[in-house]
């Protein structure tokens, strides 16, 4: 049996994965000292977990911010509001027609929620990509936030891509093949490397990459 994956549920679990990146990058321990205390990001799990990195998808923070509030307002973050909206309910909390059409399938399946936190980073990440809508992204996005795992990374984030760009000086953004292999390194901590890139990208962009 395998052990079980290292979560990330308190401040003291950032700061010894920021210590470690800090030990096998120079870049990193030149960088974490700007960024100050990294937030922690955890949120419960479950539907409204997914249902809100579904909202998330392919938008920028703000905008997702405004629906899933017009959408918490009508009621519709649980499998049970979901499955008894209509279509102007949906339209009116500004969640487009494929995200609504993804929502009622996830609401649908019947999922487990509880058994994912038991199931390896494969595992959850197979599971959750097998329902309507959900892609590798809101996936890794799930097992970072909901379930706190410490070795997830999410390559094919824009605000990451665009952070490591700016961060390691590089000459264009790596996409999500090269930057795997730039956060190699940085196992089994690269959901702590994740957090510092989005909280570099706020830095220098002035605007916050990730809900």
């Amino acid at each position: 049996m395998s052990d079980p994956p290292r979560l990330i549920e308190t401040e003291a679990d950032l700061a010894e994965g920021a210590e470690y990146l800090a030990r096998v990058c120079p870049v990193w321990a030149r960088v974490l000292p700007e960024l100050g205390p990294l937030p922690l990001r955890r949120r419960g799990d479950g539907f409204e977990a997914i249902a809100s990195a579904i909202v998330a998808q392919q938008i920028s923070v703000s905008a997702a911010a405004a629906i899933w509030d017009r959408m918490a307002a009508a009621g519709l973050t649980d499998p049970q509001g979901i499955a008894a909206a209509s279509d102007k309910d949906f339209r009116t909390a500004g969640l487009s027609r494929p995200k609504a059409r993804y929502l009622r399938g996830i609401a649908a399946s019947g999922l487990d929620w509880r058994s994912l936190r038991a199931m390896s980073d494969d595992q959850a990440i197979a599971t959750l990509v097998a329902l309507p809508g959900i892609g590798v992204w809101t996936a890794e996005i799930y097992l970072k936030f909901a379930l706190g795992r410490a070795d997830v990374f999410a390559a094919g984030d824009l605000a990451l891509q665009e952070a490591a760009r700016l961060m390691y000086d590089l000459p264009d953004r790596p996409g999500p093949a090269a930057l795997r292999e730039m956060a190699l390194p940085w196992r089994p901590w690269r959901a702590v490397a994740a957090r510092g890139l989005w909280a570099y990208y706020r830095l220098a962009k002035g605007r916050e990459g990730v809900r």
